[in-house]
Parts: structure tokens; sequence; C-alpha cells
């Protein structure tokens, strides 16, 4: 291979113009002869500068909307030639085709029309492109010889190649051909998911199908500074297609980078806070709610979720599904009050204000807007083990109490259900065994991640202190004893909420009727491991 390829002829065709005219004019200046298709060539001419028309040169014009252009042999043999093989060398001469040294094509932008809303299907499959990743494709393989641009960003480096060397280096050529397959990886990767997605259930009541293969195309869309500890080296990455709103595409309106900690639990508070049609906030530390409320406006949320654990509260997420306004930046803003970071749909101009010039903490505070939390759509979870990954259907779509029944003999007081819905969408968010304590919207005591389920709750009594008497218990799965409920009873607890489905369940169930509680089964578990 050699260290120097030169440069003299390009096939330039493009959906992306930006940056085209000054790459365009450096090759020209560099005596770099263009051939070029349709759209691309005629803003070409239209710039002065000369291309000639592919068409003419393989002698068939473009057809089928432009569906067929670049695929032919005269094209495809200019860019595999390998300039040092003889045999390769007398079939360009034999079928009169010249040798094609730079390939500058972009794809057809089709993951950006499938973010577009209500996009029809046919619409997307037009944007399927099949010339722009065969041509790249070739000239990537030949990188031996032939040099490939599939990106703007690109551009620069090329031009200071051949204005400082005369051709490209192999070390950039090697490192194009990379970009290239991963591009066209991602590219189909998209498509595949997308045709997968055309084949699912329109009913939210069945199961998500998984497909034969899967591969998950991801963008790089930033370094950080380290992971979950500092010896570890971390990078954010993004899915791609349309998604609800999401810390990958908020915007950051102040403070410091963020780190990868805080992608974590600002993604746990988005995912709590979006299940709730009231405002609310969350508080989280360690990837667990701390303290949780909705109320008639987001400063009282606020206020609750913060006195659910004040102590774990320092230093902690908060994260609101209503706008923070100025008088919920008062709260924020509270002396002896730490915040790491805020994430919310929005911030008014007076929360901004507060925030950024009233705290202690205002300018290394993170605050994320992340525009309308809109229902998230069915979508697919995934897990690395060692050599392989685990993928679950995402357990985000919002419960519904039509299969809840009380097991007890005693009733739910009519006043207490939606302490109990609270409790329950709560409980699915705290890492398993997980129990909550809810009283008045607002969770006063959690047991997250413990060995055992009665941990768990003396975990979440013992953080609730005096105020685990008139609370109700959220347990993620049933329980396998009757000794937690006679713990919940001492405290206080004055109904129960869990899946059920114990072989202990009618012990279960005795020692509630014993203590006068009310339980309710779901027939759900709400595992988070």
């Amino acid at each position: 291979m050699p260290d120097i390829a030169s440069v003299r002829r390009a096939l330039v065709s493009v959906s992306d113009k930006s940056g085209l005219e000054h790459f365009a004019k450096g090759l020209v200046s560099q005596g770099v002869e263009i051939y070029s298709t349709g759209g691309t060539r005629n803003y070409l001419l239209g710039l002065g500068i000369q291309a000639h028309d592919v068409s003419a040169y393989t002698g068939f014009p473009e057809v089928m909307d432009g569906r067929v252009k670049t695929l032919h042999p005269k094209i495809f043999g200019g860019i595999l030639a390998r300039r040092t093989l003889a045999e390769d060398q007398h079939a360009l001469r034999d079928h009169e085709i010249v040798e094609f040294d730079l390939v500058v094509v972009n794809l057809y932008p089709f993951e950006s029309t499938i973010q577009r809303e209500g996009v029809a299907i046919d619409e997307a499959i037009e944007q399927i492109d099949i010339g722009g990743p065969s041509l790249i494709r070739a000239a990537a393989k030949n990188h031996a010889f032939t040099t490939v641009a599939t990106s703007p960003t690109q551009y620069d480096s090329i031009l200071a190649d051949l204005a400082a060397r005369g051709g490209t280096t192999l070390t950039l050529r090697r490192r194009l051909a990379a970009e290239c397959f991963a591009q066209t990886a991602r590219y189909d990767a998209c498509i595949a998911d997308y045709m997968h997605q055309q084949t699912q259930p329109p009913r939210e009541s069945e199961p998500l199908e998984m497909a034969a293969n899967i591969t998950i195309p991801m963008q790089l869309k930033a370094t950080l500074r380290y992971g979950e500890n500092p010896h570890q080296s971390a990078a954010l990455y993004r899915l791609p297609g349309k998604h609800a709103a999401s810390l990958v595409n908020a915007q950051q309106l102040n403070g410091k980078e963020l780190s990868y900690n805080n992608l974590l639990d600002l993604d746990a508070a988005l995912q709590i806070v979006r299940c709730f049609a009231k405002p609310s906030a969350v508080v989280i530390k360690h990837n667990n709610p701390c303290g949780a409320a909705s109320a008639h406006k987001a400063s009282f949320a606020c206020r609750k979720a913060l006195d659910g654990d004040p102590l774990s509260a320092f230093g902690g997420i908060l994260g609101f599904n209503c706008t923070v306004d100025a008088e919920t930046a008062e709260v924020l803003s509270t002396p002896g009050l730490f915040v790491e970071a805020i994430v919310a749909p929005e911030f008014t101009d007076e929360a901004l204000s507060i925030l950024k010039t009233k705290p202690k903490w205002r300018d290394n505070v993170r605050l994320m807007a992340t525009g309308p939390l809109v229902i998230q759509p069915r979508e697919l979870n995934y897990r690395l083990i060692s050599g392989g990954v685990l993928v679950q259907e995402a357990d985000n779509q919002p419960p519904t109490s039509l299969n809840w029944k009380t097991v007890t003999n005693v009733a739910v007081a009519d006043e207490l259900w939606d302490d109990i819905a609270f409790g329950w969408e709560m409980v699915r968010h705290v890492k398993s065994n997980a129990i909550v304590l809810a009283r008045d919207a607002a969770l006063v005591g959690v047991g997250a991640g413990q060995m055992s389920r009665v941990d768990s709750v003396e975990i979440a009594i013992e953080k609730a202190g005096e105020r685990s008497a008139g609370s109700i218990l959220a347990s993620d799965a049933f329980f396998p004893f009757p000794d937690s409920i006679h713990r919940a009873a001492k405290a206080g607890i004055i109904a129960i909420i869990q899946p059920g489905g114990s072989k202990k369940d009618e012990d279960v169930i005795a020692a509630c009727n014993e203590y006068r509680i009310p339980m309710i089964f779901t027939g759900q578990r709400h595992f988070k491991h």
C-alpha cells in the first residue's frame, strides 16, 4: 500500500451540501477533476465549478427518479481498481474506465426523515440510500488507493493532506475508511430498527416481538470526564430515531459538564416525574428516589419532595414534570440546601435568574431543559452481561388499576386511593427489594436494594420515623412471609399495596386482617435490579 495516494479525479454526490463550495474549490485548486450527478452537479455549476456529468461518462441516463444513476461498472470499476495490479489496469483500458481517487458521498437523510411527526412509510423508504452506501463502501474497501469522504467534517483534513503532501496519507485513508464503515453500519441498523418497528403489534397489551438479530447503532454525543469512578473512561452515545424528551437531546442552560453519574441520576429523575399528571418533583441520590411528591403547583411539590429525606437530599439531583418557576427556584435556594443538577421541561426566565445568582452553588448547578414530557413509546431496554446482552421491553408504561383487587376483609378508605396510586407508581422506580411509604402524595420513607424484603421495610420505616403512622406501604414484589406486615402494623401503616403471588399469601392476608390493614393485590410485579 502506498503511503501517499494521489488524487487526480473525484466523484462527488452529496445530499448535505454544507462546506461543499469550499471543499470543491480547494480540490480544483489542487488540479483535481470532478465528476458529479444531478443536483450536486447543478449546484457546483451554479458556483462556477466545472463538474463532468456522470451520465455522459457512463452513457446511461439517470432513471427511475434518480434511483439509478451511479450503479454502473464504469463507476465502480474506477473506484475499486487496484493501481498496482496489471489485470485491473488492463480492464480499465479495455473498457474505457477512468480511476476515481476520491469519493465524496453522504447518504440520504433517512434518520431525520423518520423522526418527523406523521411521516409515511413510503416516504421513509424513499430515503433509503442504495447507491450511496455502495459507493462509499467500495471506496473504503479500496482505501489503499482511494480516499472516501462521508461527512463535511472530513473535508479540511483531506485538503490539508493534499496541500502538504500532494495526496492523502495511508493513516488518513484508513481513518476515513473506518468512519465510513461505522456510518454505513449505523445507517443500515437505523433502517432495520425502523422496519422492525413496522411489524410490531398495534395494541400495547401485546408483547413486543424480539428481533432475530439486533444491531444497536449509536453516535458519539459527548466524551465524559470519567465514568462511575475517576479511573474509568466514559462517553455518551445517542441512539437513532425519535424518542420522548430525554437528556441526550436536552439543552443545558447552566453549570459545568455533566458527569456519568449525573446523567444516570438525571435520567432516573426524568423517568419518575414523567409518570405523573399533577405537578411533581423528585429527589434522586445514587439512582434511587429519596424524596418525591405531587401537588397543585411545582413549588409545593418541590418542598414536599425535599422534606422526604432532608439529609439525603443534600447534593441530590432534582427532576420536575412541569415548568420550574420563580417560586420553585426560591424553594431551591433555601440556605443550607445543595443541589447538583435539575432537570425539567423548561425554566422561566425569572427562575433561571434566581438559580444562576442566588444559591451559593449557582455556578456549578446543571440546569437541563428537555421540552414537553410526552408519554414514552414502547421501547426496549438493553443491558450488557459478560458475553452478551439482555433485552427486555421497558417497564415504562402507565400503570392500570383495572386488575387491582382488595384481598382483605377491611376495605380501602376512599381518601387513601391517591396515596396508594402514588406509592405504587413510585415503588417501580426503586431498586429491588423495594419498599416505599407514602403519605399526602409524598414519599416519606424508602427501603431499597436489600437482600431481604423485611430489611427494606425496616429501613423505610426508620427513614420515615413518626411519619410512618398514617402512611401507605407499597412493595415491588410479594411478601414471602407475614413478618413485614407485623412490622408495618407496629409503625402505624394504614394500607398496603403489593403484587401478590406468594405461597404465603393467605398468611400475609390473615396478618393484615388481624391488624385491620387493607391490602391490595395488583397482579403486576415491578422488580428493578
